[in-house]
């Protein structure tokens, strides 16, 4: 099996760790450890009932749920298999544009895929120079000094993630709104922006109303906990989400994945819970990270980790499958990052501990065989 381009793919990890898929301990796609939230498994089995009938166009109460989220009409709303069926219809907008889109990399190879099935061309804004990363912390500052000045942006899209996955940073919503006006179509791909608080989310989702050139793409899997379920959104204006809907296939969502959305929207307890876990987890995954010999973790906002590493991460990911039973992202997919980088997500307090073991076991020795070859 060819080696995977995302993360959380168990049979392929399970085939180098020799073991079943279950026996994995996985932090190599970045989900929630908490969930899914007990509303969410009542909501599925009570749909079960409803199975025997096709699921509503519309999304009514679907939509009206995420509606009242974030305080927005419903004709703003569009949901989706997931927030990359959306992506696939905002990369068909963006391929359209006479000039390119601009790009931050390293970043989701989704967007490559989504562009290159429209023969849409983009130019990339390198977030990693030869002097290092272009920003010191994870409240960090967009490097739009990257952009050329001759370039008639009106022209141009602009496909930004934020928070920033893989490096876990995040953009001021100032910084955001100061482009709208620049570029002829923006798409904020905001899939773990739900693991900030509202007082520290950044979200550009009510400036929706003000620039009809804005989308806004979230996810529902990962905060969540259910990427099984395959289910996200768009914000936008409502001539855009019209356009949208007269090109896709019809109920792109579930019976079962509509259910669960609205259930989770409502379920406020388990999302303070989350930011509760998050806060603490994150913190001492870091510290932890950062004590481990040859390794130099970015600090991330979110429920992931991007770490540099000395020794090759491919073989360290091997390893720890090999001996530990625990699966890590490599970051081969991720343009410029390579061998010498992984991402992990953060789990447990039981979980991290063992992962912060097992590479405690494992590191002193790739990096000691590194340094006599």
């Amino acid at each position: 099996m060819d080696r995977p381009v995302h993360g959380g793919n168990l049979a392929w990890a399970a085939g180098l760790a020799r073991c079943s898929p279950r026996e994995l301990l996985d932090f190599s796609a970045s989900i929630s450890p908490l969930g899914p939230p007990a509303s969410v498994q009542q909501a599925v089995q009570a749909a079960f009932s409803c199975v025997v009938n096709y699921p509503d166009t519309a999304y009514t109460s679907l939509r009206e749920a995420i509606a009242f989220h974030h305080s927005i009409s419903a004709a703003c709303v569009l949901p989706g298999n997931g927030a990359a069926d959306l992506l696939t219809w905002a990369a068909r907008d963006l391929a359209a544009l006479p000039g390119p889109t601009f790009q931050l990399t390293p970043g989701f190879s989704d967007y490559a895929r989504a562009l290159s099935a429209f023969e849409g061309n983009w130019v990339e804004i390198p977030l990693l120079r030869s002097g290092g990363w272009q920003f010191e912390k994870w409240d960090a500052d967009l490097p739009t000094g990257s952009i050329p000045t001759d370039q008639s942006l009106d022209q141009c899209g602009l496909l930004l993630n934020n928070p920033h996955n893989p490096t876990g940073m995040l953009f001021a919503k100032e910084q955001v709104r100061s482009l709208l006006s620049k570029f002829a179509w923006v798409v904020v791909d905001e899939a773990f922006m739900d693991f900030l608080p509202p007082e520290q989310a950044q979200s550009v989702i009510d400036l929706v109303a003000y620039f009809p050139n804005l989308v806004v793409l979230r996810s529902l899997t990962k905060f969540y906990s259910m990427p099984g379920i395959r289910l996200g959104y768009a914000i936008a204006q409502p001539a855009v989400l019209k356009r949208w809907n007269r090109w896709r296939d019809p109920w792109s969502v579930n019976t079962f994945a509509s259910a669960a959305g609205v259930a989770a929207l409502q379920d406020t307890a388990f999302q303070k819970q989350t930011w509760q876990w998050l806060a603490a987890e994150n913190a001492y995954l870091y510290q932890g990270l950062s004590k481990l010999p040859g390794l130099k973790p970015l600090t991330s906002c979110v429920n992931f980790f991007l770490a540099s590493c000395q020794v090759s991460a491919t073989t360290l990911q091997r390893q720890l499958l090999q001996r530990h039973k625990i699966y890590i992202r490599d970051c081969m997919s991720f343009a410029q990052l390579g061998d010498r980088y992984f991402r992990v997500a953060v789990k447990s307090r039981e979980h991290n501990q063992r992962l912060l073991a097992a590479l405690a076991d494992t590191l002193p020795q790739l990096i000691e065989v590194a340094h006599a070859s």
